[in-house]
C-alpha cells in the first residue's frame, strides 16, 4: 500500500512514537558521534530533516548556542513542540517535494528519512543545495537485507517465531516499494551528488533493551497487515509480542549505514 505524498511509509500511524523514542536510545549515541566529529560549534547553522523527536535536536542546539540555528523540519511536527524556542526553529515541511528551508547551513542531518522518500535523488538534491560550501551532509539509513534478522541466535519456537514474522514484514514493506539494502548504496549516492571526502559506517545493536521496544513497536504498527496477508495469526502475534516482554530472546535491529561528506 504505497503512499501517495511522497512517501513510502506512514509516519503517522500510533505505533510511529513509540518507534521514535526506541530509536533514539539505539542510535543517538553514533549520530552525536559523527557531529562531533564534524566540529560542531557556536554559531553554526543546522538542518535538520524529518526530526520526528527532540533528541537530536535538543543535542545540536546545546552544540550551536545562541548564536546558531537549529531548524527541525517533519511532516508532523507535534512531538516537537518541547523543541521549539531558540535557537531551534520548528517548521512543516516536506523534503520529498518542498524546497530547502533555507541555505548556507553547515550542517545537514537526516535519519531514516531518505529511504522512505519516493523522489530520493529530487530530496538529496534539496539537502545537498541547502548546504554551503564546504558544508557537511549526514545521512543514515538502516540496511535490514544486510543483517535481516531479529534473532541471529535461533535456538528456540521464540526465536523462530520472531524471524518468520520479519520474514513476513520484508515481503510487506518489499510490496510498499521500499528498498530494503538502500543503506548501503548512500556511500554511492553522495559521492554522486557531488560531495567530497565521502565516508561511511555501519552500527549493529544487538540485546539492548531499545532493540525489544523497537521490535514491539514495530510488530504493532504492522500487525493489522501482517494478519490480513495471512502471513501471522492474532495467536502468533500476542506471543510473540509476550515472548518480546519476557526479555528472554537477544533482539536484534537492522544495521544503522551512517556516510557523509562535505559539499565543495
Amino acid at each position: 500500500m504505497k503512499r501517495t505524498d511522497g512517501y513510502l511509509l506512514d509516519n503517522r500511524h500510533s505505533a510511529a512514537g513509540e518507534q521514535g523514542d526506541a530509536v533514539g536510545p539505539l542510535f543517538d549515541p553514533t549520530t552525536f558521534r559523527h557531529l562531533e566529529g564534524f566540529g560542531i560549534g557556536p554559531g553554526w547553522r543546522c538542518w535538520e530533516v524529518g526530526a520526528g523527536g527532540t533528541s537530536v535536536v535538543s543535542w545540536m542546539a546545546k552544540r550551536v548556542g545562541p548564536t546558531g540555528k537549529v531548524i527541525a523540519t517533519d511532516l508532523d511536527t507535534s512531538r516537537l513542540t518541547p523543541a521549539a524556542r531558540p535557537p531551534v526553529e520548528v517548521r512543516v515541511h516536506d523534503v520529498a517535494v518542498e524546497e530547502p528551508p533555507g541555505e548556507g547551513f553547515d550542517l545537514v542531518h537526516a535519519r531514516l528519512v531518505l529511504a522512505q522518500v519516493a523522489d530520493r535523488e529530487r530530496a538529496l538534491r534539496s539537502m545537498i543545495e541547502a548546504l554551503a560550501p564546504g558544508g557537511r551532509l549526514l545521512i543514515e539509513d538502516a540496511d535490514p537485507a544486510l543483517q535481516p534478522l531479529p534473532c541471529p541466535d535461533v535456538h528456540g519456537p521464540a526465536q523462530q517465531l520472531a524471524n518468520r514474522l520479519r520474514d513476513g514484514l520484508r515481503t510487506l514493506l518489499a510490496d510498499d516499494g521500499s528498498d530494503l539494502s538502500f543503506g548501503r548504496s548512500l556511500p554511492r549516492l553522495l559521492r554522486a551528488a557531488g560531495l567530497r571526502r565521502v565516508m561511511a559506517d555501519a552500527y549493529f545493536p544487538l540485546a539492548s533493551p531499545a532493540c525489544a521496544a523497537l521490535e514491539s513497536a514495530t510488530i504493532r504498527e504492522f500487525r493489522a497487515r501482517l494478519v490480513t496477508a495471512g502471513i501471522a495469526t492474532e495467536q502468533d502475534i500476542d506471543r510473540h509480542l509476550a515472548n518480546v516482554t519476557a526479555g528472554g530472546m537477544d533482539l536484534a535491529a537492522a544495521p544503522m549505514i551512517s556516510a557523509w561528506g562535505r559539499k565543495v
